[in-house]
């Protein structure tokens, strides 16, 4: 049986947010990451920025200097992630083989499932009213006969596109007049390799086949591969990560390790209710520091399985307190070597206080589950976002 694969694109995901929660934005040049006088990059941009040649992954300085009469913003990660869960369920109703390459991205496997809705078209079409419908965003639905075939498809009448390349010759003659960026797995540095040869454009990797393996070795046979319209891969549902971690950049360096120390007790805050609302639990907590002169340095510690915000702070901050003292530009936590179940051993002066520990806990997760994940704070947290928000170097 022929593959049939969707690739979904949220158009300017971030940047639509908040445009659909604020008509004031609507037609004007919208950057999402961070202010002009900070030190960051663009997540994301509205088609109003990038005729100024705005794009993600530009730092924000250049940004501003290409578009200085531009709205800055910061990005909102919970509205996106609510967002994002709305899309995802919708997305679900028509396969379960869905690959989620981010909150705004994904392919859908729908070869045992399109006969059941009409057709790969009526998903496709069915997905873009529906999102539209039930969410005020737009997206761009590309369907193809493989996952790169998709993949080009989507992006081919952005925004709110929906295109379709059926087979292997439409992809070719699609492509072939393109630069050879376009082919999955040519990135920059491989696009720099061949264009100094004189590789161009797909066509050219047609007519000198034998230069791109010289060049490339390996990787050039599946790159033509590729080219000729074969890809074999396969849409792989989500399984549970290796790890979880959140990290922030200061726009100043930071000489304060109490502030630090802050900063951790609030991303742990955050690492703990994402690994509870996946109901699991994790052994090993990794502290991440990068300094000022940009030399980056982690410290791991296993132990017994947990999921509080307690814990996982404790150890990050006694790591913490092991590291020289100098100048952080950066600082993170990660969680690794999950399980499902958590075994603690205690003494028997241990067992009430723990329990009522694990009883608030519960009941603070119950509470930001049905409210949002910043409801509930304890003191100390809610004294560490205090000091956290009024300062400037954050």
């Amino acid at each position: 049986m022929e593959k049939v694969i969707i690739h979904i694109d949220m158009d300017a995901f971030y940047a639509a947010v908040e445009v659909r929660d604020d008509p004031d934005l609507v037609g004007k040049p919208l950057i999402i990451g961070a202010l002009p006088h900070e030190r960051g990059v663009v997540s994301t941009c509205s088609y109003e920025a990038r005729k100024y040649g705005v794009h993600s992954a530009m730092s924000i300085k250049e940004a501003h200097r290409l578009c200085p009469e531009g709205i800055y913003m910061h990005p909102n990660p919970e509205k996106y992630k609510k967002a994002s869960d709305q899309i995802h369920k919708i997305w679900s109703d028509y396969t379960d083989l869905v690959e989620y390459i981010s909150l705004d991205e994904g392919y859908l496997d729908v070869t045992g499932t399109a006969h059941s809705f009409g057709g790969a078209k009526n998903i496709g079409h069915g997905i873009k009213s529906r999102v539209k419908n039930e969410t005020g965003l737009s997206c761009s639905v590309g369907i193809g006969y493989s996952m790169m075939s998709a993949k080009l498809a989507s992006e081919e009448k952005k925004p709110d596109g929906f295109f379709e390349i059926p087979t292997p010759e439409t992809l070719k003659n699609l492509i072939i007049d393109r630069n050879v960026r376009i082919i999955y797995g040519i990135g920059q540095k491989t696009a720099e390799i061949l264009q100094k040869a004189g590789i161009h454009t797909v066509r050219d990797i047609y007519e000198d086949r034998q230069k791109v393996i010289r060049l490339l070795g390996n990787h050039g046979h599946k790159i033509l591969e590729l080219a000729d319209g074969t890809d074999n891969r396969e849409v792989t549902p989500y399984t549970e990560p290796k790890s979880i971690g959140k990290e922030h950049t200061f726009q100043q360096d930071i000489t304060d390790f109490d502030y630090l120390k802050d900063v951790l007790l609030l991303i742990a805050r955050e690492l703990s209710f994402d690994i509870r609302q996946k109901e699991i639990y994790c052994r090993t907590i990794t502290l991440k520091i990068t300094f000022g002169n940009m030399r980056a340095i982690t410290r791991s510690k296993s132990g017994e399985a947990t999921n509080r915000t307690e814990e996982i702070y404790h150890t990050a901050a006694k790591m913490l307190d092991k590291i020289e003292k100098r100048p952080v530009r950066l600082v993170g936590i990660s969680l690794s070597s999950f399980t499902k179940s958590a075994v603690h051993q205690m003494s028997f002066e241990d067992i009430g206080v723990s329990d009522r520990k694990e009883k608030l806990e519960n009941m603070k997760f119950e509470l930001q589950q049905k409210y949002g994940g910043d409801i509930v704070k304890t003191g100390s947290e809610l004294e560490a976002e205090k000091r956290f928000k009024s300062d400037r170097r954050y």
